[in-house]
């Protein structure tokens, strides 16, 4: 396909045309915003990341203090350029992908306990600065660094080297190992790709209070299944090699270790499985193979187990000196148990905050015995500070607010709503100090309150859109389905009839439909630009509308779903006339790709065309984690996979439909593509199919994001003949 020509970036052009340039020279609109933020204890001192500009892709490492921003660490700057670079080790570059970085210089750092000293890696090597003054310093290591981490105290950094967990003191000297892996399929000290990608685990060591020993994961994939990913337009570069345990086959062995900094070790007796409370199914599994969370605070190491099945965790206290576990907390759901991010927490006085259900199905927490209201539909737990517990919940979906409260019961237990304004609000807490990160419907801001006041502002240095998001709120059908409808600026009711494009992304874990002003806003008012009535739904199987509304998928990830989104059609078009009914599109990405190939396979009635992006096509090709926690075993439930697979359905194509794919994509492996369209092949159903070489699940090519854009217009204008 030929790419469509595009304006260059400072010609006279439209906002319009010019913003699939800008929507990829920012990434998405993510470059200068701040984040990743640490709140000294005290409350004195704020750490972040942040790139310099909306088009700058290297991101520095900054400090907010007595109301004003400093850098600390400038990538470009004086003492880094003169240095020799180094090479971004394999293991950085996997957790970098899992997490959707897309900046380079210092994307992740750590801190010791009163956040006086900084850790970070620049392509494998080691750099600390301080944060009382000076200038950063390298440190020399044995090897290219991952993952750093400073004691405590700040007298040793633990890091990761070639699978090794090693520690330096923070003057270069005295670099030893603490554990090696015994063979090419171990690793000490880094996460497990189910961990990172799936359960949302993305560290593998943690070090105690007193910076004497460390809590590590012991990671093996010898039993998991091997993929290599490699390049189609380099075929002289060998391919890269993952360790992907697909649904129903192995997952990596994970275990953990109590090592001391002068080499001591002591396994973790982590229970092997649940007792007779575990909920039975079609399907049952009660091994304990998933560590979900674990640290290590005043009180000891604290760890939570799940079962293959998902439907029991259990938090764990471990001995430090025996290694030996008693359960805390036992949680059991006959569908799966939802994680919460956040906890287990341990509280000062030893108190737990874990998920709760207070009432109905909303999904609440337990503060140290006290059980958040019915209705308030708790997303994650912040953290703890000054007496509170701050978590970030909401009582409309839209919306998620930053919330606090007191331990223990009393009239303080009450949650109290620390943000005001409507729109998605998370937080960074520390001492007296509150970093409010609020995206509302008028833009992004960080306010730094102290004391609860407000005290200065971190700047947000992202670009504006060009295109300026217009959405119509509804709730639409028996369901009041939270949706957003978008119109071109230019239209008028009663003008000629709008093709409709449903842009949703409607899976599990992820909402877009919220009170805020973002890419996908953007994005979406763009497709209106360009002649569409754009309709945005977030239907059952998404979260914030409480535990059976999430959980109305399990057995079947399409039926519902589809039937929200083709119920919001009718709705919106019941109250919208000029919804042309008779030219209707779906596009998508990753879930949402794999629902709009759904849409114009089984309801080719309703729906006309579709672009189908990284679309996992056959679910047995998924992930154990994310897959088996709604499908089962594909051994034992084979039914639900075949009922969700795409590819058997291909003989019923009638409508267009673009598959999207990038080739190094290694979650969603463009193997789920190539099946798709050989499916369609075999059944001569003509389809078009976009390789994207070099590109993983996030596009991040500029030239190729902002041409993709185009494409898609260009093929929904012709496939709805606009």
């Amino acid at each position: 396909m030929t790419p469509p020509s595009e304006p260059p970036f400072d010609a006279p052009a439209t906002a319009a045309e010019r913003f699939p340039l800008q929507f990829a020279r920012t990434r998405r609109f993510s470059l200068g915003v701040p984040r990743q933020f640490t709140v000294s204890p005290d409350g004195e001192r704020v750490l972040f990341v942040r790139t310099t500009s909306g088009t700058d892709p290297v991101s520095r490492l900054w400090l907010y203090d007595n109301g004003a921003e400093r850098l600390l660490a400038d990538p470009l700057g004086p003492g880094f350029a003169d240095d020799a670079p180094g090479e971004t080790p394999p293991e950085e570059t996997a957790r970098r992908e899992r997490a959707r970085v897309t900046t380079s210089g210092v994307v992740s750092y750590a801190t010791d306990d009163p956040a006086l000293l900084v850790a970070f890696a620049l392509q494998g090597v080691l750099w600390v600065v301080r944060t009382d003054g000076g200038a950063p310093r390298r440190v020399a290591t044995a090897g290219p660094v991952v993952d750093p981490r400073p004691s405590p105290d700040g007298s040793l950094i633990a890091y990761v080297s070639q699978g090794a967990l090693r520690t330096v003191r923070v003057d270069g000297t005295g670099d030893r190992p603490l554990a090696e892996p015994e063979d090419e399929n171990v690793t000490y000290g880094l996460s497990d790709y189910v961990s990172q990608e799936s359960i949302g685990r993305s560290r593998g060591y943690w070090w105690s209070p007193r910076g004497d020993a460390l809590l590590v994961a012991r990671v093996d994939t010898t039993e998991v299944h091997k993929r290599y990913i490699a390049d189609p337009s380099d075929p002289g570069r060998p391919p890269r090699v993952v360790s992907y345990p697909a649904a129903g086959t192995a997952n990596a062995k994970v275990s953990l270790h109590l090592i001391r900094v002068g080499g001591e070790r002591i396994g973790v007796h982590l229970p092997e499985e649940a007792g007779e409370e575990h909920p039975e199914g079609v399907w049952t599994d009660r091994a304990f193979e998933y560590v979900v969370a674990a640290g290590w605070d005043g009180h000891g190491p604290l760890v939570s187990v799940q079962t293959r099945d998902q439907r029991s965790v259990h938090v764990l206290e471990v001995d430090e000196t025996s290694g030996a576990t008693r359960t805390s907390h036992r949680a059991h759901d006959r569908a799966w148990v939802s994680l919460r991010p956040g906890t287990p927490l341990r509280l000062g006085s030893g108190a737990l905050v874990v998920a709760a259900r207070p009432g109905g199905d909303t999904q609440g927490l337990d503060i140290g015995g006290a059980v958040t209201p019915p209705g308030l539909e708790v997303r994650e737990v912040i953290g703890a500070a000054d007496g509170r517990v701050f978590f970030t919940a909401g009582e409309e979906p839209t919306e998620i607010h930053v919330w606090s409260s007191a331990p223990g019961g009393g009239p303080d237990a009450a949650p109290v709503r620390v943000s005001g304004t409507p729109g998605v609000h998370t937080a960074a807490v520390g001492g007296p100090t509150v970093v409010l990160d609020s995206r509302t419907p008028d833009g992004h801001t960080v306010t730094v309150h102290r004391a609860g006041m407000p005290e200065g502002r971190i700047a947000v240095l992202a670009e504006e859109p060009l295109v300026t998001p217009r959405p119509l709120a509804l709730r639409l059908g028996k369901r009041e389905l939270r949706s957003r409808l978008y119109l071109p600026s230019w239209h008028r009711p009663g003008d000629a009839p709008l093709p409709v494009l449903l842009s949703p992304y409607a899976g599990h874990g992820m909402q877009v439909v919220l009170e805020v002003r973002t890419w996908w806003t953007a994005v979406a008012q763009w497709f209106a630009e360009q002649g569409f009535a754009v309709l945005v739904t977030d239907g059952r199987g998404t979260p914030g509308r409480g535990e059976e509304w999430e959980k109305s998928v399990y057995g079947d990830r399409l039926t519902a779903v589809l039937e929200d989104q083709t119920d919001a059609l009718h709705a919106a078009a019941a109250r919208h006339p000029d919804l042309d009914l008779t030219r209707v599109a779906m596009r998508g990405w990753s879930f949402s790709g794999y629902l709009a190939a759904a849409a114009v396979l089984r309801h080719p009635e309703v729906f006309h065309a579709a672009v189908a992006g990284a679309a996992p096509a056959d679910r047995r090709l998924y992930d154990t984690h994310w897959e088996e926690r709604f499908l089962g075993h594909p051994d034992v439930q084979p039914e639900n996979y075949t009922r969700n697979s795409l590819l058997d359905e291909a003989a019923g194509l009638t409508r267009p439909l673009m598959l999207v794919h990038g080739l190094a994509d290694d979650n969603v492996a463009v193997a789920h593509t190539l099946r798709l369209s050989a499916a369609l092949l075999a059944a001569g159903r003509p389809h078009t199919v976009l390789p994207l070489s070099g590109a993983g699940h996030l596009v991040g090519q500029e030239r190729t994001a902002s041409s993709l854009l185009l494409l898609e217009r260009d093929f929904l204008r012709k496939s709805l003949e606009l």
